[in-house]
C-alpha cells in the first residue's frame, strides 16, 4: 500500500475549516466564528470553531482535530480487529449546522484520515467522511439540489460511486430505535481505501469542497422565509432526532469520547435548543406530517 501524504492530508483540512467558516459566516450576514484552539493531552488537539447567535444560524461548528494514540478505540477495532493494539493519527474536519429559521435545514458534512502503524506490518490508512441534510419542512428543489451536488462530488471517481455511498447513508443515518431516517441523507464512507492514495484523497477533497455548493444555495434561498410558534416547535421537537442519534450511533460521537477527545469540540454537534414531547403526533395531512414522506429513502435524481 503506497505512503500516505500526513501533510498534504492535515493542510487541506485547515484550508476546508478556514474557507466553511469565511462562506458560513458571510451567510449569516451578522456573526463570527470563535476560535479555541486546544491540546489533547494524550497527544495532538485541534481547533473549534463556533458561531453562536447569529442572524441566520443559531449555532454552528467547524471542527478541526488532529489526535495521536497508542491504541484505537473499540469504534475502530469493532469491524476490523486487526488494527488492534496498534498507534493511530485521525485528523478531520467536521461541521455541523442548526439555523434558526425552521425552513433552513440542519446540515452534517464530515471528513477524516486514519493512520493505523505497528513495528511488524506496513501502516493501514484509510479515509470517511460524507455529508447528509436534515430539514424539519423540506422543499423538493432543495433535496434534489442536495442530491444533484453529492452525485457531483463523485461522477470524476465512476457511476457507481454515488448510488453506493447514498445507499451507505441511508442506511448509516437510520435511527433503529425509531424506525425512520434522521433526514433525507447524502454521502457516507467509511474504511475507505479501494483506490491508491491520491485518488482517494483526492475523493475525500470531492465530498469536502462540494458541501458548502451543496449547503449555502438552500440555506440562502430560505433563510428570510416568515415563521411562528408552530414552526419552531416543531423545529425544536425534531432536533431530538438528531441527538438521539449523535449519542447513540454516531461512530465520530463515539469514537471521540472513547479515546477520550475534547468533550466540549465532539460535542458542538447537539443543537443549542431541543425539546421531547411524549408521544407527540402530527396532525393529519398537516405541514408537519408531511415530513415523513421524504424521509423515506428514495432516487432523488429520477
Amino acid at each position: 500500500m503506497d505512503t500516505p501524504a500526513i501533510k498534504e492530508v492535515r493542510q487541506y483540512l485547515l484550508n476546508l475549516q478556514s474557507d466553511l467558516c469565511q462562506q458560513l459566516s458571510e451567510e449569516d450576514g451578522t456573526a463570527t466564528f470563535d476560535v479555541d484552539h486546544w491540546v489533547r493531552e494524550e497527544g495532538g488537539g485541534g481547533c473549534t470553531r463556533v458561531l453562536t447567535e447569529g442572524a441566520i444560524i443559531e449555532r454552528g461548528g467547524v471542527n478541526f482535530s488532529h489526535v495521536f494514540g497508542t491504541a484505537l478505540p473499540s469504534s475502530a477495532t469493532h469491524q476490523r480487529p486487526e488494527l488492534a493494539g496498534r498507534h493511530f493519527q485521525a485528523m478531520g474536519v467536521s461541521v455541523v449546522i442548526h439555523p434558526r429559521n425552521p425552513y433552513v435545514p440542519t446540515a452534517h458534512a464530515n471528513v477524516r484520515f486514519f493512520l493505523a502503524e505497528d513495528q511488524k506490518t506496513n501502516p493501514i490508512w484509510w479515509f470517511g467522511g460524507g455529508i447528509d441534510l436534515t430539514p424539519y419542512y423540506p422543499f423538493l428543489e432543495d433535496c434534489v439540489h442536495w442530491h444533484k451536488k453529492a452525485e457531483d462530488a463523485c461522477r470524476p471517481f465512476g457511476v457507481q460511486v454515488y448510488p453506493r455511498l447514498k445507499k451507505w447513508c441511508d442506511n448509516y443515518f437510520y435511527i433503529k430505535h425509531r424506525e425512520e431516517a434522521r433526514g433525507i441523507g447524502g454521502l457516507f464512507f467509511d474504511d475507505f481505501n479501494e483506490w491508491p492514495f491520491e485518488h482517494c484523497f483526492s475523493f475525500m477533497r470531492s465530498v469536502g469542497d462540494h458541501f458548502i455548493q451543496a449547503y449555502r444555495p438552500i440555506v440562502a434561498k430560505r433563510k428570510n422565509l416568515p415563521f411562528g410558534e408552530r414552526e419552531r416547535a416543531f423545529q425544536l421537537y425534531r432536533r431530538g432526532r438528531y441527538v438521539e442519534f449523535n449519542l447513540v450511533y454516531d461512530r465520530g460521537t463515539l469514537f471521540g469520547l472513547q479515546s477520550n477527545g475534547r468533550a466540549e469540540s465532539i460535542l458542538m454537534s447537539l443543537p443549542p435548543e431541543v425539546h421531547w414531547q411524549y408521544n407527540w403526533q402530527p396532525e393529519a395531512h398537516s405541514e408537519e406530517a408531511k415530513l415523513a414522506e421524504f424521509l423515506k429513502a428514495r432516487d432523488w435524481l429520477v
